[in-house]
């Protein structure tokens, strides 16, 4: 004969056996669940220092002043004249020595000089002559300006080579694709400076 009550009570403890199994299995889950939930909020770190803006040396970028001929000395006037008070996030800086012909800008300063020797392309192919510009250079024409770039020492130096008058701009390590930084001036070359003659402009210009 069965006992009804004893195998009542056996029932409500096998329940409530199960019921705590659930609620132990349950908890340690949604613990986890919330803490996955939690730490995906947080923001990854990045091993890179955040970058804070530098400040600009109160004193004058040093750069070189070469005494102008009247022709070249009033298209410089117009080339600074017309340059930007700022390129991208780089604030004009004070130069050491005439302001109508050099400009700066930043910390590591960017310069533009108006009026430098142009360099020279060479004349052939197998032309060893110091400092001239190998015939198969490749020149970079950006909006409407043909630069010649080269490296010196870290630093790249681009010259206008179809300007009457040349414009360089040097560009510091520091700052990435120089070529871009130097094509910042180009509006203002094309406004100010005459291009050369068809006859006197370098092959790789055309």
């Amino acid at each position: 004969m069965v006992d009804l009550e004893t195998s009542k009570i056996d029932e409500d403890r096998t329940r409530r056996a199960a019921a705590l199994w659930a609620t132990a299995v349950a908890v340690p889950v949604t613990l986890i669940v919330g803490l996955v939930a939690f730490f995906s909020l947080i923001p990854e770190k990045s091993d890179e220092p955040a970058k804070a803006p530098q400040a600009l040396p109160s004193t004058p970028v040093q750069v070189d002043a070469p005494r102008l001929d009247e022709k070249a000395a009033q298209v410089c006037l117009a080339v600074t004249s017309q340059l930007p008070a700022k390129i991208r996030d780089l604030e004009a800086r004070k130069v050491s020595a005439g302001p109508e012909q050099n400009a700066a800008y930043g910390e590591p300063p960017v310069v533009v000089s108006c009026g430098v020797p142009q360099p020279a392309m060479c004349t052939r192919l197998d032309d060893r002559t110091p400092g001239c510009v190998p015939m198969d250079t490749e020149l970079l024409l950006m909006d409407g300006v043909c630069w010649f770039g080269k490296n010196d020492g870290g630093t790249a130096v681009l010259t206008t080579m179809d300007r009457e008058v040349p414009v360089r701009v040097t560009v510091p390590s520091a700052y990435e694709n120089p070529a871009q930084w130097a094509n910042e001036f180009s509006e203002t070359v094309v406004k100010t400076v005459k291009s050369k003659p068809e006859d006197a402009m370098p092959s790789g210009c055309a």
